[in-house]
């Protein structure tokens, strides 16, 4: 088990709009350097406390190339979401949550990302398929988990039943 807390306002985030929102990098990350494919597991539990308050596996290729697979108070109700960065930040809602645990994965194979979530670990919902490293790239990534209080006081997250498997899923798209 791994417990990870953000502190007040901390995110990671590059605006997408030119609202005078300042680019965010200062929520604590605990990162590792797998090679080769892989998928990194985790059921992620959140102490939601403020609106964007979140538990994230965390994909990092370059200060401004890097994704997050999140459970996220979006704003007031759990929510698996994405970000991925390419220079700008695009975010994501895909499905809402009951309670504050689901479970998340990250896979790799060569430049190629993805992205699912599980309410039991067993059946898996795809969420998204992307790229950060252009085709010049080695695609070397850091990956692990990220915690994250963008508008509230703190976050204190828990990731148990951590995984890591050295291969990509067979059928991205079959629950598997």
């Amino acid at each position: 088990m791994l417990t990870g807390w953000a502190g007040a306002r901390q995110d990671r985030f590059v605006p997408p709009t030119d609202e005078g929102l300042a680019p965010a990098s200062d929520a604590p990350r605990l990162l590792g350097a797998p090679e080769g494919d892989f998928q990194l597991i985790a059921r992620v539990t959140v102490g939601f406390a403020g609106a964007f308050d979140a538990g994230v596996l965390y994909i990092h290729v370059g200060e401004r190339a890097w994704a997050k697979l999140c459970l996220e108070n979006s704003p007031d109700v759990p929510t698996v979401c994405t970000v991925v960065t390419r220079g700008h930040s695009d975010d994501a809602n895909s499905f809402t949550v009951d309670g504050s645990s689901v479970w998340l994965r990250i896979s790799r194979t060569g430049r190629a990302f993805a992205f699912h979530a599980s309410k039991d670990g067993e059946r898996w919902t795809f969420v998204r398929l992307f790229t950060l490293a252009d085709e010049k790239e080695t695609g070397a990534a850091l990956v692990g988990f990220m915690t994250q209080s963008p508008m509230g006081e703190g976050c204190v997250v828990t990731y148990d039943h951590i995984a890591f498997r050295p291969d990509w899923p067979a059928d991205l798209r079959d629950g598997s």
